[in-house]
């Protein structure tokens, strides 16, 4: 291997290694999260000069202690786009409600394109009895005592969307849909970030700065 060669594969290393947090973010506390890659494909995008082959990540990131994220991510290079997606998780982290911080707190159901989920809060020391990706997601959020049953599509995309539209905030209680008393989107569009003003009427309740 030449000098070249084994210069850029440090760089490359040194890429996969370090994500570059937000500053409200300490190293320490990233560190301490619970981190999963729930999905990894290879996608292909057809341009004018032929095909375009990039890997599609998606990440799960969780203190275990109620707070959960998911991030998504493409690029060339496998190990990249799991770095893009942790970032991204972290950007969207949220705190989730818990009963005795075990459980939910009551029946929850959505329903997201052509998956139906159902998620149901148990006893003390049921566990967690529910598709693997739900399991995922609960156990990242602290999760311990629920049971959950998915019907029609069980595309992984949509169990994953639809399971944390109903655990963080702006979806819950039953039937509130968006946080305005409206049923939840499938997905809604937007670009860069969301004023602090909007994000509250979305989400149906105040939020707190991370920095005290």
């Amino acid at each position: 291997m030449t000098k070249r060669k084994q210069e850029s594969v440090e760089e490359n290393d040194e890429n996969i290694t370090k994500v570059r947090l937000p500053m409200y973010i300490d190293q320490k506390l990233f560190d301490s999260f619970f981190y999963r890659v729930l999905l990894k494909r290879r996608v292909t995008q057809q341009t004018g000069k032929g095909k375009k082959h990039r890997y599609a990540t998606m990440v799960l990131i969780g203190n275990r202690n109620g707070i959960v994220g998911i991030g998504e991510a493409k690029h060339e290079d496998s190990a990249i786009a799991t770095n893009a997606a942790k970032l991204d998780a972290v950007k969207r982290l949220d705190w989730v409600e818990r009963f005795e911080d075990r459980t939910v707190w009551t029946n929850m159901e959505t329903k997201l394109g052509g998956t139906r989920i159902l998620m149901r809060p148990r006893p003390l020391g049921f566990g967690l009895r529910c598709n693997p990706h739900i399991h995922e997601i609960l156990r990242a959020a602290g999760i311990k005592d629920v049971s959950a049953k998915v019907w029609g599509s069980r595309n992984p995309l949509n169990v994953i969307k639809a399971t944390l539209r109903m655990l963080q905030a702006g979806h819950m209680p039953v039937n509130m849909g968006d946080g305005l008393g409206g049923r939840g989107r499938k997905m809604s569009k937007g670009s860069g970030i969301m004023p602090l003003d909007n994000m509250e009427r979305a989400r149906g309740r105040k939020l707190l700065p991370l920095m005290t």
